[in-house]
């Protein structure tokens, strides 16, 4: 049996290593069948199930197998193959956002690779470190849609932390000589510090990431490094160098043979010459990501694109052309239900409409104010726009109208409550008090104060019940306690009382059974006399130490977010890339609206006139 456990474990390995994880897998669930009394394969078993589920995006199998592997580790005392397992847990953990597990499974195998003074292991760790934190702060961020550099302090501190670990991985990787890792510990340094707002330094490390690219012939990083320049550049206003970087993005991509790679860069260069205000040039790159998503059947690149193309003709004077792309964005937001979408769609065609004199539909009027939906007669579209005062509106009444109404008491049941009427509407001009008249203030009557005490009884009921008797020494009142047990009734032990007292101790019993942790269960082990035996020899009566109870309290106390609700997800967008260029486009021209502004006139600067006008007005 062990032989052929051990013989399908090779044989999955050396599929594993050809690319074809799918079958691997299947010999490795089939040693596990198998079975065997060999700890140590079993241990090298769960990892590789764990490495080769996590290839395949099963995260969920991989994280069975790879704690798995923990707990067989630390039960053979196996400190390196604990520090690995931890290594693999915290990856799979983070891929899965529970980032704080991630993050306590990290540290320790940091702190296990530097007490067996492992220097390889540790640059590892402290890179998984950084992943962490930059994986957090990013998810942390996401939901804010702020500009990099302006996010809350919380993404910050993330960030922060994750170029600190990724330094240290770098000047370890240096030491060791190890070009390749370099090179992904520069990259991320310069995605991080992108992040943070500091562009010119995301910028040096883009560019030693795409010198080490260019050493390996990595064609993928070379792009990934060209792209990132791109975006740091744009945040610079250096339009021209960002267009440069996109245009040998575009080229690599082609090489590449990706078309959504192809298609984002087309997406870059295209807003990259509307910044520049090369229209022309700018409708040609767009009109490419345009037909690039209609073929993979990406419908929210194809939004986009038809977006940016009626900004441009627009920018060009060519209004029928703009609204052409206008009406096609305006169908497409409302069929993947980007709100945000129509609603812009919806003020482009009102404006091009206007411009064309094509009569407006109803609901393309105006542009749309979140205050819209409000159907109040405070916010008008014609007329004066005045908020009434609260003194003005009439209160809602918390009591019935009903006065000779009593409350029936039928023993001990549950008193009835007359209902309360639950519409309330806006006030209109019938129902505003006037300003001279006092607001009329409805009082409780006598049987609402009797409703009141009821309900006040029945619930006092309920505290009574779990008050519990103090027995105090001595005398009490007066009485010695020994006169105080002679006047109370003495309680009489029967077998009715003891029976229902063990059938109460029986269901809270089993209450803590639930809760009881089970020991480790090791699939593929064939007997767990063999644990035991290895136990006996160790002889050995270790107690955890108290960074292991320290990760296992922070582990379980995060069990709760197990139990929230995950954002939804965004559709698919394979032909944009992950840095929207309109969030890039929006930062550079916000400065034009801010320049547009007008202050408001000082109180002293207004003339007598004017001021006699105003106060008129008040009045």
């Amino acid at each position: 049996m062990d032989c052929t456990c051990m013989e399908l474990a090779l044989e999955g390995e050396r599929l594993c290593k050809a690319g074809d994880c799918r079958t691997g897998v299947q010999f490795f669930e089939a040693a596990v069948n198998s079975g065997t009394d060999d700890l140590k394969t079993l241990s090298a078993i769960y990892s590789q199930l764990g490495n080769a589920y996590f290839y395949l995006q099963e995260f969920g199998k991989a994280l069975e197998y790879h704690k798995h592997d923990l707990n067989l580790a630390r039960t053979l005392g196996d400190r390196v193959g604990e520090a690995k397992a931890s290594g693999n847990l915290g990856n799979t953990l983070k891929v899965l956002g529970k980032f704080d597990e991630a993050i306590v499974c990290c540290l320790r195998h940091l702190d296990l690779s530097r007490e067996l003074k492992d220097r390889i292991g540790e640059a590892r760790a402290l890179y998984n470190l950084g992943n962490v934190y930059h994986a957090k702060g990013k998810h942390t961020g996401r939901s804010g849609n702020q500009d990099p550099g302006e996010f809350p302090a919380e993404v910050k501190e993330c960030l922060v932390k994750a170029a600190e670990y990724y330094e240290a991985n770098l000047a370890i990787v240096q030491e060791l000589g190890d070009r390749a890792a370099q090179g992904r510990a520069c990259g991320n340094l310069g995605n991080t510090h992108y992040l943070l707002g500091n562009f010119s330094q995301a910028i040096i490390y883009h560019q030693e990431r795409l010198a080490i690219a260019r050493e390996f012939g990595d064609k993928a990083a070379e792009r990934r490094a060209y792209s990132n320049l791109g975006n740091a550049h744009i945040f610079l206003g250096e339009f021209e160098v960002a267009a440069e970087h996109y245009r040998k993005t575009l080229q690599i991509a082609k090489q590449l043979g990706d078309k959504a790679l192809e298609a984002q860069a087309c997406y870059s260069l295209g807003n990259t010459y509307t910044l520049l205000k090369d229209y022309e040039r700018a409708i040609e790159f767009h009109m490419k990501h345009l037909k690039i998503a209609q073929e993979l059947e990406d419908r929210v690149g194809e939004g986009r694109a038809c977006w940016s193309l009626g900004n441009a003709h627009t920018a060009l004077g060519h209004n029928e052309e703009a609204l052409q792309y206008a009406s096609k964005h305006l169908e497409i937001s409302k069929e993947i239900g980007d709100e945000t979408g129509q609603v812009t769609a919806q003020m482009n065609l009102a404006d091009l409409k206007s411009v064309l004199g094509i009569k407006v539909g109803p609901d393309e009027g105006h542009r749309p104010s979140p205050l819209d939906h409000l159907d109040v007669g405070m916010y008008r579209r014609t007329g004066v726009s005045r908020r009434h005062s609260m003194e003005q509106m009439e209160l809602m009444k918390l009591t019935p109208d009903k006065k000779g109404e009593t409350i029936p008491v039928h023993g001990g049941a549950r008193p009835k409550i007359p209902k309360v009427q639950k519409s309330m509407t806006v006030a209109t001009s019938e129902t505003i008090i006037a300003k001279n008249q006092a607001p009329m203030v409805e009082t409780l009557s006598p049987e609402d104060d009797g409703f009141f005490d009821l309900l006040s009884k029945f619930q006092g009921r309920r505290i009574d019940e779990q008050r519990c008797s103090l027995k105090l020494p001595g005398e009490k009142n007066g009485l010695l306690e020994s006169e105080n047990k002679e006047n109370k009734p003495k309680l009489v032990s029967t077998p009715d009382s003891e029976n229902f007292l063990d059938m109460v101790a029986g269901i809270q019993g089993s209450r803590m059974n639930d809760q009881r942790a089970s020991l480790p269960q090791f699939p593929g082990l064939n007997s767990q006399a063999v644990i035991n035996q290895y136990l006996r020899e160790r002889n050995v009566n270790d107690v955890p130490d108290d960074s292991f109870f320290e990760m296992l309290m922070r582990c379980q106390g995060s069990r709760i977010d197990d139990q929230r609700s995950a954002l939804p997800h965004n559709r698919p967008a394979p032909t944009v890339p992950d840095e929207d260029f309109f969030g890039l486009i929006q930062k550079v021209q916000s400065s034009r609206l801010e320049e547009q502004r007008t202050s408001l006139p000082d109180k002293d600067e207004i003339s007598p006139p004017q001021q006699a006008s105003v106060k008129k007005k008040k009045k």
